[in-house]
């Protein structure tokens, strides 16, 4: 009886050794573009109140990342993204390229310029190429475009982030300039974007080359879709290749998209899900909520938080369908915004049609009263560090805000220094990660981003 115990005890830990070395099947590799921590507290009080939680947060392991870029204080997402998926950190604007990249902008009519002046760093392998060599399906879902930042720093090589033309070219089998490193290919892509797979001649494309990247994509064996129709049409078990370009451009924002034309990201998310879920060996996907980012930098806080909300019921959906005994899922963003949480303000409750709620005036905690600043004039319990509404001399000489003015859909919030339409900045500070899942007992304390990377291999077992 002892020896059939030891026995058992020693084939018992012979597997976990082995799990230990890459205890995840399956990674999902969720990132909120632009998703500081002041957006996070604000989102779970829009909408759960003070005391409640976003489905994030319920996860269990937690660390804070650093996510300075090689050449700035301030991260740009092409860079903070790649040291998350190649463990390398780079410069501002490069997309999974060596250290030594210089970022060119694009030359005349978009053209690539990255190597007009000699030989520019080296691509640099990403966590998805490497799990397409591992034989698993890998996949990219975005409400931006999927030639955008995020997105395009899992699949493409390239110095600027606005070579979008080209960063299109390196997902199209077989075609000039795809990056090979990709095998068969992406197995899903779903994402904004349209006008850079489209040629010039074709209403809205933007390819000066004359190439229809949608038409090859067809040809190469992908299922393609253009609206919610199609997606929710899409029999995942018969679907091995599938490419989703559902705007000309980014998508349309959460609080403004029609259902009937574009789906959620929580419907891109599970279908991409149920699709590369059938490869026996597994799958890495990597889910975007990037509009956050783009409604932080009109300072405009009811979007930004529906965009927050809209990524966090993506990753429940996700929590209530995969087995976490061999998912890991990685909850993080890129960098932070300027976002600041005013005051002392009386609790707010979650937002409704009632309740301006954290997107209301600072009240005092006793009496409700307004507070006001210096000048005698209510403020915002958000704000920005800097940003478009910011009207030049004193606050006194603009009209006094309402709820009603503070809680609408268009309203931008003050900024305290004035930056052009949409040009609030990034944040320098540290975001927020969360994990839960296979392997995620690695992921504690402070860490630069390009570590989440080596941690992500190692519960893979790359």
């Amino acid at each position: 009886m002892r020896k059939l115990l030891i026995s058992i005890l020693t084939v018992a830990a012979t597997a976990s050794a082995a799990r230990a070395d890459g205890e995840a099947k399956n990674v999902i590799f969720f990132l909120g573009d632009g998703m500081g921590p002041a957006d996070v507290t604000a989102a779970r009080i829009y909408k759960y109140g003070e005391d409640g939680m976003l489905h994030m947060e319920s996860l269990p392991r937690t660390a804070k990342i650093r996510t300075y870029s090689h050449d700035a204080q301030t991260t740009d997402s092409a860079p903070s993204m790649a040291a998350y998926m190649t463990g390398v950190k780079m410069n501002n604007e490069v997309v999974s390229m060596t250290a030594d990249t210089i970022a060119i902008p694009p030359g005349a009519n978009g053209a690539n310029a990255c190597a007009s002046n000699g030989a520019n760093g080296t691509a640099v392998p990403t966590l998805l190429e490497m799990a397409k060599a591992h034989g698993k399906a890998v996949g990219a879902v975005t409400t931006t475009r999927v030639t955008h930042a995020t997105p395009a720093v899992t699949y493409a090589h390239i110095c600027h982030r606005d070579l979008e033309n080209d960063i299109a070219a390196e997902a199209v089998p077989g075609g000039t300039g795809f990056n090979a490193a990709l095998g068969a290919g992406l197995d899903v892509l779903f994402g904004g974007g349209r006008r850079h797979f489209l040629p010039t001649t074709t209403s809205g494309g933007k390819r000066t080359d004359g190439r229809d990247l949608v038409a090859e994509l067809t040809t190469a064996g992908y299922t393609y879709v253009a609206d919610r129709a199609g997606l929710m049409g899409m029999n995942a078990a018969t679907t091995t290749k599938a490419v989703g370009l559902f705007n000309a451009s980014h998508m349309t924002y959460e609080l403004d998209r029609a259902a009937t034309s574009e789906p959620s990201l929580t419907e891109m998310t599970t279908k991409a899900i149920d699709i590369l879920a059938k490869d026996p060996d597994g799958y890495f996907l990597m889910v975007e909520g990037g509009r956050i980012d783009h409604a932080e930098h009109e300072t405009n806080a009811k979007r930004a938080l529906e965009e927050t909300i809209a990524f966090d019921d993506a990753i429940a959906a996700t929590l209530a369908k995969v087995d976490l005994t061999n998912t890991l899922i990685v909850v993080t963003a890129d960098h932070d915004h300027t976002m600041i949480i005013n005051g002392y303000a009386k609790r707010t409750g979650p937002t409704t049609a009632q309740n301006a709620g954290v997107l209301g005036l600072v009240k005092n905690v006793v009496g409700g009263a307004l507070t006001l600043d210096a000048e005698g004039m209510p403020y915002t319990i958000l704000g920005f560090g800097n940003g478009e509404n910011r009207v030049a001399g004193a606050r006194s000489t603009v009209a006094a805000l309402t709820e009603e003015i503070t809680a609408a859909a268009n309203y931008h919030q003050e900024a305290a220094v004035r930056m052009p339409a949409g040009g609030e900045t990034h944040g320098g500070g540290d975001v927020m990660l969360m994990a839960t899942g296979a392997g995620a007992t690695r992921f504690k304390g402070t860490m630069v981003n390009a570590h989440v990377y080596d941690l992500v291999k190692q519960a893979f077992g790359f």
